[in-house]
């Protein structure tokens, strides 16, 4: 069990903010943070890790890693921390990248192998392809056998086709490990293929703390689907409006009333829904 209860000030997006956060994450779970930029959510990380400070209280599987005064030295707690950046060594193969950490070539084996890296163990990252690299920054985080797994957006960079894969490995090396896992991600598919739970951030406050199914599978009355995207541009043509809005990575027309587009600005947050085969637009 991970017991957080910290309060550090911050300057966020609109002005300084508290992060202000009491909750408790179960051993070997693998729990999402999501919400907007700058509402806390790398900051925890990095509380997490002692590379930052905060007040209050964080207990792991019932040792203290901060009390007050008290904080134990990030070298000293077990976890593992893969970033957006894959952070090698140029000059190290895979292989003495990952016994750079801990001399124990049995468990770096054992690692390639789970991510199907053990072919490319003498190659120089130099030679590696993006998804390849974070496979390897993923192996790297586990050579401690960690009992924290901290991952800040990492499949960000990669196409979908690999971030597919790599959400493979993630889930592999998590339930092989037994790791308790906290990652941030922006992306709800991603969230709802890993994550046990979801905690939102807002304003370095919890919003909610849920599942992904119940955060991203809301509808209301008869709509048979809803996506959120951004509006692009809206339009003019006869006595309708078009409007272009960008959902992931696809941009989609939506047909909306000429009275009903005065209602929107571009660069607006939208959610497209649908009732009965006809999309509606609506402001998020």
């Amino acid at each position: 069990m991970i017991d957080i209860r910290i309060k550090k000030e911050l300057l966020g997006a609109l002005g300084k903010m508290d992060l202000e956060l009491n909750l408790e994450i179960k051993k070997r779970s693998f729990t999402a943070l999501y919400g907007e930029s700058g509402s806390g959510k790398t900051t925890l990380l990095r509380i997490l890790a002692g590379l930052e400070k905060a007040e209050g209280i964080i207990r792991v599987n019932d040792e203290l890693w901060l009390d007050g005064n008290y904080e134990l030295p990030t070298q000293k707690r077990k976890i593992g921390f893969v970033f957006q950046e894959y952070a090698l060594f140029e000059n190290m193969c895979v292989e003495q990248n990952l016994l750079f950490v801990k001399k124990d070539r049995e468990l770096a084996d054992r690692l390639l192998g789970l991510t199907g890296l053990s072919e490319l163990k003498k190659r120089h990252p130099n030679s590696l392809s993006g998804g390849q690299k974070q496979r390897v920054a993923l192996c790297r985080a586990f050579m401690n056998e960690p009992s924290l797994l901290l991952m800040d957006e990492p499949l960000s960079a990669l196409d979908p086709k690999m971030r597919s894969k790599l959400q493979e490995d993630i889930k592999t090396l998590h339930k092989h490990f037994e790791t308790t896992t906290i990652m941030v991600s922006h992306d709800p598919s991603e969230i709802y293929q890993l994550a046990d739970q979801v905690i939102v951030l807002e304003q370095g406050k919890i919003r909610s703390q849920t599942t992904a199914k119940e955060l991203f599978l809301k509808t209301k009355g008869s709509q048979k689907f809803a996506l959120m995207g951004e509006l692009l541009e809206l339009i003019a043509a006869d006595v309708v409006c078009i409007a272009i809005v960008s959902i992931g990575q696809q941009i989609v027309e939506v047909v909306i009333d000429r009275k009903e587009a005065e209602g929107f600005t571009v660069g607006d947050r939208v959610q497209v829904s649908t009732k009965a085969f006809a999309p509606t637009l609506s402001k998020i």
